[in-house]
């Protein structure tokens, strides 16, 4: 299983997206989930809208410094496909994966070969494009509606998977990650965790980053 930190390897809610949990992240090895939009013809990090003096993209590949690490992108706005996909590839990343796009945005990525995980969730029951996507992000926003089964299934289907950790949405943890590791899933190549707590993880699940 892969750790993905979640807006970087922050400790305190002000350094979300922003160099210093980038660093943090990249420097323990840890894979990294975050956000991507257009400002004034610049991709910048960003979850809202831009207010202007936000990291762009180019800077935290520069953090990222070559490391070929995962690399969840999520992607806030459309038209982005063609000027990411050139700067991944220019980085030479090949680890990286987009998500949480919109349909139209997602046929775009899908047609021009980018690697995009479709989402599934109690509202994403069926998953958009789910044949041509290589992974799937998988959501709960509180109706604890997957388990073993559905990610076994997906698994089995030759996706991807990525688990949002529930303390994302302010929920505790514990329950989902001993599930994980009760169904001995640790190991399971393809499989994904998203989460704030990306130490915590690495000592519970007994693995490296």
């Amino acid at each position: 299983m892969i750790i993905l930190s979640h807006r970087g390897y922050w400790r305190e809610a002000a350094e979300k997206n922003q160099p210093v949990a980038f660093r943090r992240s990249f420097d323990l090895g840890y894979g990294t989930e975050t956000d991507v939009r257009d400002s004034l013809g610049r991709l910048v990090i960003a979850h809202d809208m831009p207010r202007g003096g936000e990291l762009d993209l180019a800077g935290m590949l520069g953090i990222l410094g070559g490391r070929d690490l995962p690399m969840a992108m999520n992607i806030k706005a459309d038209g982005l496909a063609a000027p990411l996909a050139a700067a991944m590839r220019e980085a030479g990343l090949t680890r990286w994966f987009t998500f949480d796009m919109s349909v139209p945005e997602m046929l775009v990525q899908l047609r021009l070969g980018l690697p995009v995980f479709t989402r599934a969730s109690e509202f994403e029951r069926v998953p958009a494009c789910y044949d041509r996507a290589i992974g799937v992000w998988v959501d709960d926003f509180g109706a604890g509606w997957y388990g073993v089964a559905e990610i076994r299934g997906f698994l089995a289907d030759g996706k991807q998977v990525a688990l949002v950790s529930p303390e994302l949405h302010g929920r505790d943890h514990r329950a989902l990650w001993s599930m994980l590791r009760a169904a001995g899933l640790v190991g399971a190549p393809g499989l994904m965790l998203c989460t704030d707590l990306p130490e915590d993880a690495t000592a519970y699940f007994g693995m490296k980053p």
